[in-house]
């Protein structure tokens, strides 16, 4: 999205919605304990992580929404770190697999031992059994290992050997990617994008920003040191975030608001593949999501208008034309948005 837009969202997000007393708008006791959380969650990361605001709550939006995340930049923007920092404020397990061109899916999900003593094999579980998954650089590995995800990420357990194993709660993939180096990757297939959540596209920090990186780290001469990083959450006061965020109200307008839009990707000339009904169910998963940590019980079309584009620019494929043209996903969606009318 554009600069006015960015900065739009940025201010929506610091501006609290409050009342004459103080207190937000439509809350109760649970969002205002949600949005408690969040604040002491940013404050956290905001140790080690020095902007990317709007990517660090989107990352927490996926773990609310039970969602994956897909975090895309060039090398050197922090993106592993921003998972691994996201990992140490949730009292949970963390593991990390990085993919390279030789990791087989057995590396991933594990593989049959032999047992002497019992005389039988036994499962091995591999790195993915774990709350937290980063997997670093996705796009390094081929179809055959990417698609041992497939899965795990959709079905949350793995089947071997005629047997299921079912993932811990929560289970969380936060994915990495480099979108301008090409040689020696493969593309993710439409359909491993689609059980990402998000799409988190993160660029280069401000001028302002990469002064207190340097200021912030100058005497440092190894990676940040996250051992001061607090747990915030665990699994069950993620279990209670996922049933509250189940309960945010969500107009019939809002509703007609999200189909609108997908709506809309079906039928532009720039779009060769639109968006399908899961998008919508993201849409509106996330908007409750983003609802709760800004401290409101109820959706707001600005909800929808900020999740909209990391929910749909990997979903969306567009014509050779406006391949050819270098024609932004996230350009499309914000015209879509500044098409329809926004309910009142």
């Amino acid at each position: 999205m554009d600069n006015e837009t960015n900065k739009h969202h940025e201010e929506m997000r610091n501006t609290p919605s409050t009342d004459e007393f103080g207190a937000p708008f439509g809350s109760n006791e649970d969002v205002i304990w949600i949005a408690q959380k969040v604040d002491a969650i940013r404050a956290q990361i905001g140790q080690v992580i020095i902007g990317q605001k709007e990517a660090v709550d989107l990352m927490m939006l996926g773990v609310f929404s039970a969602g994956h995340v897909l975090l895309e930049g060039v090398p050197g923007v922090a993106k592993t770190l921003a998972a691994k920092t996201l990992a140490k404020v949730l009292d949970i397990d963390f593991s990390r697999i990085q993919f390279t061109p030789d990791l087989m899916p057995s590396d991933i999900i594990g593989t049959s031992i032999f047992n002497r003593n019992a005389s039988k094999f036994e499962f091995q579980k591999g790195p993915i059994f774990s709350n937290i998954v980063l997997i670093d650089e996705i796009n390094r590995s081929p179809a055959k290992t990417q698609a041992a995800l497939f899965e795990v990420m959709e079905e949350r357990q793995i089947s071997y050997d005629g047997t299921c194993y079912p993932m811990e709660f929560p289970f969380f993939v936060v994915a990495t990617q480099n979108p301008v180096e090409q040689e020696g990757t493969y593309s993710l297939p439409e359909a491993q994008l689609d059980r990402f959540l998000f799409k988190i596209k993160i660029g280069h920090p401000s001028k302002s920003e990469e002064i207190a990186i340097l200021q912030r780290f100058q005497g440092d001469i190894q990676t940040p040191d996250l051992s001061n990083i607090s747990k915030i959450l665990t699994p069950s006061d993620i279990a209670r975030i996922h049933k509250i965020i189940s309960g945010i109200t969500i107009e019939e307008k809002i509703i007609h608001y999200i189909a609108e839009i997908v709506d809309a990707t079906r039928n532009h000339g720039q779009i060769f593949l639109g968006a399908s009904p899961r998008a919508s169910l993201a849409i509106m998963r996330s908007a409750k999501a983003n609802a709760a940590i800004m401290g409101r019980d109820f959706v707001t079309p600005d909800d929808v208008q900020f999740v909209v584009a990391p929910v749909l620019n990997h979903r969306l494929i567009l014509t050779p034309e406006a391949e050819m043209e270098n024609t932004q996903t996230e350009d499309i969606v914000l015209e879509i948005l500044r098409t329809i009318e926004v309910p009142r």
